[in-house]
């Protein structure tokens, strides 16, 4: 019984896995209003080691069409602004020498659309890491059927796991639609 329940337990765990892995995803494609979360991804070098650019400056939105860079030490302005246009944000920094502003232009519709597309491939990513994990949890059931477990355990254990896939696959279709009206609300 012990093994069966892991079984769940473990399916569950990736399902979920995949769910805030497409969150987090999500959360870094740019809308068209300000959002530091599209920065997470960039790292800049700092005393000799590579860190997130939250960890070397204040970032914030003082209003919906522009974040704010505050570093903490002014030197790592000149870093931080290199690292911004290297990186796949795809806006240039304004760097006046206290402060780097990102202002973010509106998007076109067919930018739009574009990423309307990137954040269906991610969901659709999310969608068949879902989709293996209930696999590899029915064929596990079956092993342990096979192994010695009750068949009853072993339907029931199967009839869990699609449930858990249904859920976590509402949650997907539940956030790439936020998603998507925030990429095209204009």
């Amino acid at each position: 019984m012990s093994t069966i329940k892991h079984i769940e337990q473990q399916a569950e765990e990736r399902m979920k896995q995949s769910v805030i892995h497409l969150e987090e995803t999500l959360s870094r494609i740019r809308a068209g209003k300000a959002n530091t979360h599209i920065l997470d991804g960039i790292k800049v070098e700092y005393y000799g080691n590579t860190v997130p650019l939250s960890a070397v400056a204040n970032i914030s939105t003082p209003d919906a069409k522009t974040i704010t860079i505050l570093a903490w030490e002014k030197q790592m302005l000149k870093t931080i602004e290199k690292a911004i246009i290297n990186s796949d944000v795809g806006i240039t920094p304004e760097n006046n020498g206290e402060i780097i502003r990102l202002g973010i232009p509106p998007l076109t519709e067919d930018r739009r659309k574009q990423l309307v597309k990137q954040t269906n491939t991610e969901a659709e990513n999310a969608r068949i890491g879902i989709r293996n994990a209930r696999r590899d949890a029915i064929e596990a059931s079956k092993k342990a059927v096979k192994a010695g477990t009750s068949e009853d355990e072993g339907k029931e254990t199967e009839t869990g796991i699609q449930k858990l896939h249904d859920k976590y696959q509402k949650q997907i279709n539940d956030i790439l639609a936020i998603k998507e009206k925030e990429i095209m609300t204009v």
